[in-house]
């Protein structure tokens, strides 16, 4: 098994910490698309809905 590598110099933890920040800023990005993406086919959903009940009831 390999050791765990900590390194003495701490300067080496900023380029691991902006990558995970760069990830996390893409899930955050990507998961606030999907809301988006569902809410706007929720509603074109709903109105689609009504068209089809406004030519049932007629």
């Amino acid at each position: 098994m390999m050791p765990l590598y900590f390194p003495e110099d701490k300067t080496e933890y900023i380029i691991p910490a902006i990558v995970c920040v760069l990830f996390l800023i893409g899930a955050v990005a990507t998961w606030r698309m999907f809301i988006k993406s569902s809410e706007r086919e929720a509603k074109n959903l709903q109105e689609m809905e009504k068209r089809i009940m406004g030519r049932e009831e007629r």
